[in-house]
């Protein structure tokens, strides 16, 4: 598979490491203010350059929420943001009074981070170097006040195993269950066992706030001629880098599942039928370029929507199912949204839907858009 790295060598480890950062978007900045407040009310004491340090932790992680989403590696941009973290702090540590540092006990909060988003073998290798980083800061430092008072450093070091075992622990539990149940195990997104719940969610929200919805019902051509070309290994790796690719070029709100063999659904709260086909134009373009695997891959996409009292899955995947279907005959690798013309790799717009759940069923086979 294509953009592995030791950080995340799976596309599920990847997939963690994005989930995790956009759920503790909120966490780290009350920590961060915390932390912020804290040395503000310090700083006739401890120095006010303590300031310039936080700010730069702060701009720091300004950037990561920038490039996250953008970057072929948001591993890499997570984890990067982390060890600047540390080393900041390690400065903090050692300008401040080494192994007397009130400072000393922030090492633990870097490797918590960690803790919150890798896999073991990378919190281990954070927990050496905050180990690492944290003894130059004291006994390379103050080797005198370290070995006279350790005290303060013993109870550091004991506070990080504890901590970051304590988040580990609370993580791994919460992500095995939620993996077993709506996680895809090959490429790491959500499976239809996570599509119904929310979508009921974003349902109700749209009735009540009379906004649409729009589905992008995503085949890879030609899959199966894919498999016997090159081998189910080679046809895996294809549907993990589209998958990558389709989670990439989505905003946060925007939602992306693997349905099963090679279909994916894509859900944009919020948008009609014009924005969502200039999305999945995007998205069609993306994976046409990337060539994924190695190999060159075409989607075909069909596109519905509907507003308010009108948003009901089933109808709208039957009308997404119905678009796709008629973007695989008009010779595939194109966008087709329902109930507009036949029209090649451009943004088509789809008239409202008012349609009955009771009135259509959901097809969901391989087949349907064979």
């Amino acid at each position: 598979m294509a953009r592995t790295s030791w950080l995340c060598p799976t596309e599920l480890d990847r997939s963690r490491v994005i989930d995790a950062s956009a759920r503790v978007r909120n966490i780290r900045m009350i920590g961060s203010g915390a932390v912020g407040l804290a040395l503000l009310l310090a700083a006739p004491w401890v120095g006010w350059w303590t300031l310039i340090l936080f700010a730069l932790s702060t701009l720091n992680f300004l950037n990561v929420e920038r490039r996250i989403d953008t970057s072929a590696h948001p591993e890499r941009v997570s984890a990067f943001a982390i060890v600047f973290t540390m080393l900041l702090i390690g400065a903090g540590v050692a300008l401040s009074g080494g192994p007397r540092s009130v400072a000393l006990p922030w090492m633990v909060l870097p490797a918590a981070m960690v803790a919150a988003r890798f896999r073991p073998q990378v919190v281990l290798a954070a927990i050496g170097l905050t180990i690492a980083i944290t003894l130059a800061a004291t006994l390379g430092t103050h080797p005198g006040w370290t070995v006279g008072d350790p005290a303060l450093l013993v109870a550091t070091l004991a506070l990080l195993a504890g901590v970051v075992s304590i988040v580990w622990a609370l993580q791994s539990a919460e992500l095995h269950h939620r993996d077993e149940a709506i996680i895809d195990p090959l490429t790491g997104l959500f499976n239809r066992n996570a599509l119904i719940p929310r979508f009921a969610e974003l349902s109700h929200q749209a009735r009540l706030t009379d906004q649409p919805i729009c589905l992008l019902f995503c085949d890879v051509d030609n899959f199966k001629a894919i498999n016997d070309a090159h081998g189910h290994d080679r046809g895996d790796a294809v549907l993990c880098d589209v998958a990558y690719e389709l989670r990439k070029r989505l905003h946060s709100f925007e939602l992306v599942y693997r349905l099963g063999g090679e279909e994916f659904l894509v859900v944009l709260p919020g948008v009609g039928s014009d924005v969502g086909c200039e999305v999945a134009e995007r998205l069609r373009l993306a994976v046409e370029r990337i060539r994924p695997a190695r190999v060159a891959i075409t989607l075909s996409i069909g596109v519905s929507s509907a507003r308010g009292e009108d948003v009901q899955y089933d109808a709208l995947f039957k009308l997404a199912d119905e678009a796709l279907y008629e973007a695989k005959h008009a010779g595939r690798n194109r966008v087709i949204a329902a109930g507009a013309p036949n029209v090649a790799g451009e943004p088509v717009e789809a008239p409202g839907a008012h349609l009955s759940a009771d009135a259509l069923a959901v097809n969901v086979t391989a087949g349907a858009v064979a």
